[in-house]
């Protein structure tokens, strides 16, 4: 199945894949980044106030040749410069030269202040007025789903978040959550495995896949993250690279690629753990040491 629209619960569609300008830094290189992307055929562009490269998303999105209803724009209030939620809109809608956002998200709890009830109704009243057809969060757990759903007149329609094999156990539970309540999930950095964290246990399964379906690793990450119905959120700065994530929405994954995938991914979230536990342990013994050693230069006895 190719990346199809996804129905959102205020009535409005999100394309399942969409190109990420988070790494990407800004300048003339920016937008000719996000350019490309467009012209591969990646119609929904991702960016947001804390990436500062809203401007440079915006000129490539302008002067792609789409028309604005044909192109699906998501930014996020970030906390930016001090500036009020209402502000922020306004200030991300000038850098982007467009009149309204397809989607715009708190990017994280933390910025919801002073509560998450007070800054989703200014979210609901940016929607009223038109400047988002529809609004969401990211990064948000299920404690802070539930807060803001116990308080929420429009519902969000989705939540953006960390999603890849290594934290599945921890992020699934939240896919799930939203899918019960409506809540498309949206989910970065599901390439992590490959290009962060090589040798893990899921590059067995993912390579074998790959061979067997003559397609590429990271196709095969993007394919599994679709499976799950999560929507991808992802970048490239290599046209050949696009063009491969968007070939992977047809790669037809089995029931048991799925597994494969999964299994392997939990096995590596347990070895993270444990080389965090240790790289911790390491360090407070590394400060004990010190302690001690400074202790006893000082003719303090600490025992």
């Amino acid at each position: 199945m190719p990346w199809d629209l996804i129905k959102l619960n205020d009535g409005t569609s999100i394309p399942s894949i969409a190109y990420g300008t988070w790494t990407l830094g800004n300048g003339d290189s920016t937008t000719e980044w996000v350019d490309q992307a467009i012209s591969v055929g990646f119609s929904h562009v991702d960016t947001a106030q804390a990436y500062g490269n809203e401007q440079e998303a915006g000129k490539a999105i302008r002067e792609s040749g789409l028309a604005r209803e044909d192109i699906y724009v998501t930014t996020k209030f970030s906390g930016r410069d001090g500036l009020s939620i209402e502000d922020s809109i306004q200030n991300s809608l000038k850098n982007l030269g467009i009149k309204y956002v397809d989607l715009y998200l708190i990017h994280h709890p933390r910025l919801a202040t002073p509560d998450i009830p007070t800054a989703w109704a200014k979210l609901e009243q940016l929607q009223k007025d038109g400047l988002a057809k529809s609004i969401g969060v990211s990064n948000f757990g299920i404690p802070e789903l539930t807060i803001l759903l116990n308080s929420a007149k429009i519902k969000p329609v989705a939540n953006q978040i960390l999603f890849h094999p290594y934290v599945l156990d921890r992020q699934l539970p939240i896919v799930e959550f939203g899918n019960a309540h409506g809540i498309v999930s949206e989910g970065y950095s599901t390439l992590i495995p490959l290009t962060h964290q090589p040798g893990g246990p899921v590059d067995a399964p993912v390579n074998a896949i790959a061979k067997r379906l003559n397609a590429k690793p990271e196709q095969v990450l993007l394919a599994w993250a679709k499976a799950k119905g999560v929507v991808v959120v992802t970048s490239s700065t290599k046209k050949e690279r696009l063009e491969g994530y968007l070939a992977a929405g047809d790669l037809a994954l089995t029931v048991e690629d799925i597994e494969s995938i999964d299994e392997a991914g939990k096995k590596g979230a347990k070895g993270l753990a444990v080389r965090t536990f240790v790289r911790r342990a390491a360090v407070v013994a590394l400060a004990a040491a010190v302690g001690f050693g400074i202790a006893s230069f000082l003719g303090i006895d600490i025992l």
